[in-house]
């Protein structure tokens, strides 16, 4: 399927560079930042596209549209705002409190700050809210886990963050289970 949107994406970007005359040039090898999918549509310059005819050079630079596109954009430092409050209540074992959670790098009033940042890093994907409640129309298996809540707000991703954790079905404890350690595992 990607391969089919960057093939529309090549040729209608050829027919748009074939008519603004040197609008790409060079090859796929020297063009900076040359995009490392391209590979896959040139075999290495030899297949599809030979290298360094406009055709080429047209995918290449469609490909690297495209990608930025699906891609997120990269991280910066002076992005990071990557800080969250974590209060929790009722789940015992001195894990009751409010923390502070500042990550990248990482650091706060979290006990366990860089293990929190890193499932943090690891869950995040591009589109998707980390955060998310169970769904309404969810259909859960009615478990207690506890009477343990927690409130997470800040901001994660640069998006801001407002979510509520309880442990009243299985749904919602998998929802906690998946956020250990930046919640406080309740399993015995």
């Amino acid at each position: 399927m990607l391969r089919r949107l960057l093939l529309t994406a090549a040729v209608s970007a050829s027919a748009a560079l074939s008519s603004v005359p040197g609008a790409v040039a060079g090859t796929l090898s020297d063009a900076p930042g040359a995009s490392p999918l391209m590979a896959a549509f040139t075999g290495g310059g030899s297949s599809l596209f030979p290298a360094g005819t406009p055709s080429a050079r047209a995918v290449a630079a469609a490909s690297d549209v495209v990608l930025s596109a699906l891609m997120p954009p990269p991280a910066r430092p002076e992005d990071s705002s990557d800080r969250l409050t974590v209060t929790v209540d009722g789940a015992g074992g001195g894990a009751d409190g409010t923390f502070e959670l500042d990550c990248h790098p990482a650091g706060g009033t979290h006990p366990r700050a860089a293990e929190a940042c890193d499932r943090l890093d690891r869950m995040t994907t591009w589109g998707k809210d980390t955060f998310a409640p169970v769904p309404p129309d969810a259909l859960c298996t009615m478990v207690y886990g506890g009477s343990a809540t927690a409130h997470v707000t800040g901001t994660w991703a640069g998006r801001p963050v407002d979510a509520r954790y309880d442990r009243a079905n299985g749904c919602e404890i998998s929802r906690w289970n998946a956020l250990v350690p930046v919640l406080p595992d309740t399993r015995s």
